[in-house]
C-alpha cells in the first residue's frame, strides 16, 4: 500500500524536522503561505521576525553561535531580495545557511506577476549554492543536499527557491539519500607531502607566528591550535573571525592584528620570518597593501577553500584540507622537535609592553568605550557570548574584550553589516536560552534593524542590548576627521533623537541609561538583574572619540597610526 501523498509544503516541513531542525526564522507572505499551514503543528519552533533582513541575521547568530545549519524562511519578491544582505554576510563569514523562498507560480514565472523576483538570479553571487524547484518530489533530495552543502568544506548560505504550486503540489515522501554530488567534493584530509614541507620550514625558522582566522572555528580545532602552539612555543595572533579560537590572556596570544589590531600583532606579521596561515583569507583588513605585508616572511597556506590559496599572497607551502586534520598532521611531522622561539618571544612581550592598548577614562569626562567594556565584562558571566554591530565599536570589543574560546564572538567581518548585531542576538539566545546574550551595539548599527527588538519581548528572548550612543556613525565621522579635514558629511545622528530608554519600554524591553562613569557598575547590576525580558541600556559616550592603533586602508602595516599625535605625522 502507497504512503500516503503529501504537498509539497508538508515536504518541506517534513524534510526539516527529518534534518533535526528544532527552530527557524522567518516572515510569511503570500507565495510561501503554503509552508506555514503545516508549520502550525509543527515542533520546529519558528521565531516571527519584523523584516527579512532581521530573521536572515537571526538564522547567521543562531549558525555562528552553535556551528550548525541556521534557516531562514521567507516569501517571494521583496521577502526573498530582503534576505540578499544576510546571504552574503554568511557567504563572506563562512555561515552555514539554509534559506527556503517561496516563489511565485510556475506558469508565472517570467511575467512580472505580482511579487516575482529573479530569486536564483539575484542570489548566484550571494549564496554557496542555490536551487530552483520544479516538482515537489525533488523538495526532500534538494534540502537534504542543501544542508549538506552549507556545513561542509567552507561553509556558507545555499537558497531553495519553490513555486507555489509546487508547494501546494501532491506527492508521496521518498526518504532523501546523500549521494555523490558530481563537481562537489571538499577536500578535507591534506596532502601529506605539503604537511611535511610546512613542518620542514616551521622547524628551520627563529621568528614563525601563527596566523589563525575563522576556519579555525569552524573546524572545531581550536583545541589542536592550541596543543600546537603550545608544545612548541609559536606565537598566535587570531583574525577579527577568529577570536576565541586560542584564549586571551595565554602568554603566545598576541590578539588581533590589521586595520585597528594592537601593535605587536600587526608588528609581529611584519618581523617575523614564517607565517603559518590556517583558515585565513588574506583579508584587506589585515594585510593593508598586500605589496608590503610580511615581506621578510615565507608563508604557509591552509585553507580548505582551494579558491583562497594564493589569490592575495603567492604561498611557499599551499596546503588545501579542513583546519583541524592540517594542524594534526603538523603536530605528528613536528613531533619531538625543539623550536627554540624564546627570543622572539621575549621581543614581542618587550614590544607589547612598550606599545600597549591605551585610553583615558576621566573621573568626571565622557564615557570611553573601552571603559565601559572591560566594567561590564568583570560582571558577565564566563561563557557569555557577545554579539557585535560594525564600526567602532566593534574594533573596541575585539581589542579590549578577552575571548577565551571560540563560538563566543559573534559579528560581521567580511560584509561589515550595520544593523547585524540585534537580531543575531536573537537568534545565539533562541539556541542557547539559559546563556548570557550581550548585544553591544552602536547607534547607528542599531537604527538600521532596531525593530527586532519587538521581536525579541515578543518572543520571550532576554537579551542583553547595550547601544553606545556617540550621537554619529563613528567610523565614518573618524575618517573625515582624518582624511576629509572634519568636513563631516551626513554622519551626525544627534544623542537626543530617539529617546533609546522610551523606544525600549515601547517596544516590550526595560530601558535602562548610564552617562557618567559612576553610573557604570550600577546600571550594569540592575541590567545583568533582569531576565524575564529584554533590557536595552543606553550608553552615551565620547562623540570625540576614535580607535587606535589603526593602518590606513591601502597603507603599509609597517606604519601604524598609535594616538592622534601619530596623525600629525601623516
Amino acid at each position: 500500500m502507497s504512503e500516503e501523498k503529501l504537498s509539497g509544503a508538508e515536504l518541506v516541513v517534513r524534510s526539516l524536522e527529518y534534518m533535526n531542525i528544532s527552530t527557524i526564522f522567518g516572515l510569511p507572505g503570500g507565495a510561501i503561505l503554503p509552508a506555514y499551514d503545516p508549520l502550525y503543528d509543527s515542533p520546529i519552533r519558528h521565531i516571527l521576525a519584523r523584516h527579512e533582513q532581521g530573521s536572515g541575521h537571526m538564522a547567521e547568530g543562531y549558525a555562528q553561535a552553535t556551528g550548525e545549519l541556521g534557516v531562514v524562511i521567507a516569501t517571494s519578491g521583496p521577502g526573498a531580495t530582503n534576505l540578499i544582505t544576510p546571504l552574503t554576510n554568511a557567504l563572506m563569514d563562512s555561515t552555514p545557511l539554509l534559506a527556503i523562498t517561496g516563489q511565485v507560480a510556475s506558469e508565472a514565472i517570467g511575467n512580472d506577476a505580482f511579487q516575482e523576483a529573479y530569486t536564483v538570479g539575484l542570489t548566484m553571487a550571494a549564496t554557496k549554492h542555490n536551487y530552483l524547484i520544479t516538482s515537489a518530489e525533488e523538495i526532500p533530495q534538494v534540502l537534504l543536499e542543501a544542508k549538506h552543502i552549507a556545513t561542509t568544506g567552507r561553509p556558507g548560505p545555499v537558497l531553495v527557491d519553490i513555486p507555489k504550486d509546487i508547494l501546494n503540489q501532491k506527492v508521496e515522501w521518498i526518504e532523501p539519500k546523500l549521494i555523490e554530488m558530481p563537481g562537489y567534493k571538499p577536500t578535507l584530509e591534506p596532502n601529506p607531502k605539503m604537511i611535511s614541507q610546512a613542518a620542514e620550514l616551521i622547524k628551520q625558522s627563529k621568528k614563525p607566528i601563527l596566523y589563525v582566522g575563522g576556519g579555525i572555528i569552524h573546524s572545531k580545532a581550536n583545541q589542536e591550535l592550541f596543543e600546537l602552539a603550545t608544545k612548541f612555543k609559536i606565537p598566535v595572533v587570531t583574525t577579527l573571525m577568529g577570536r576565541g579560537a586560542f584564549p586571551d590572556g595565554n602568554e603566545l596570544c598576541f590578539e588581533m592584528p590589521g586595520m585597528h589590531g594592537n601593535y605587536t600583532a600587526t608588528t609581529s606579521i611584519q618581523k617575523s620570518d614564517l607565517l603559518i596561515a590556517i583558515g585565513v583569507r588574506f583579508d584587506d583588513r589585515v594585510t593593508a597593501n598586500p605589496k608590503f605585508f610580511a615581506q621578510n616572511a615565507k608563508v604557509i597556506h591552509a585553507d580548505i577553500d582551494p579558491a583562497e590559496i594564493g589569490k592575495i599572497r603567492e604561498p611557499e607551502v599551499p596546503i588545501v584540507g579542513d583546519a583541524k586534520s592540517v594542524i594534526t598532521g603538523l603536530i605528528e611531522k613536528l613531533a619531538d622537535t625543539d623550536l627554540n622561539t624564546s627570543d622572539w618571544l621575549n621581543e614581542l612581550n618587550q614590544m607589547k609592553k612598550e606599545y600597549p592598548l591605551s585610553y583615558n577614562q576621566e573621573e568626571k569626562g565622557p564615557l570611553k568605550v573601552p571603559f565601559v567594556l572591560e566594567e561590564l565584562q568583570k560582571l558577565a558571566d564566563d561563557d557569555a557570548i557577545v554579539v557585535s554591530g560594525v564600526g567602532q565599536h566593534q574594533m573596541w570589543i575585539s581589542q579590549h574584550w578577552n575571548f577565551t574560546s571560540p563560538n563566543t564572538w559573534l559579528n560581521s567581518g567580511g560584509l561589515g553589516t550595520m544593523g547585524y548585531s540585534l537580531p543575531a542576538a536573537i537568534g545565539a539566545k533562541a539556541a542557547y536560552p539559559d546563556r548570557q546574550i550581550l548585544a553591544l551595539d552602536g547607534d547607528g548599527c542599531f537604527q538600521m534593524t532596531c525593530q527586532e527588538l519587538i521581536t525579541a519581548s515578543t518572543e520571550n528572548i532576554p537579551i542583553k542590548i547595550v547601544v553606545f550612543n556617540n550621537g554619529n556613525h563613528g567610523m565614518v565621522r573618524q575618517w573625515q576627521k582624518i582624511f576629509y579635514k572634519n568636513r563631516f558629511s551626513a554622519s551626525e545622528l544627534t544623542h537626543h533623537t530617539p529617546d533609546y530608554v522610551a523606544l525600549a519600554e515601547s517596544m516590550g524591553a526595560t530601558g535602562l541609561r548610564m552617562i557618567e562613569k559612576s553610573d557604570v557598575k550600577k546600571v550594569f547590576e540592575k541590567m545583568l538583574e533582569i531576565d524575564d525580558k529584554p533590557v536595552l541600556v543606553e550608553c552615551i559616550v565620547d562623540p570625540e572619540d576614535m580607535v587606535f592603533p589603526m593602518v590606513p586602508a591601502g597603507g603599509s602595516n609597517d606604519v601604524v597610526i598609535l594616538n592622534e599625535d601619530d596623525l600629525k605625522k601623516l
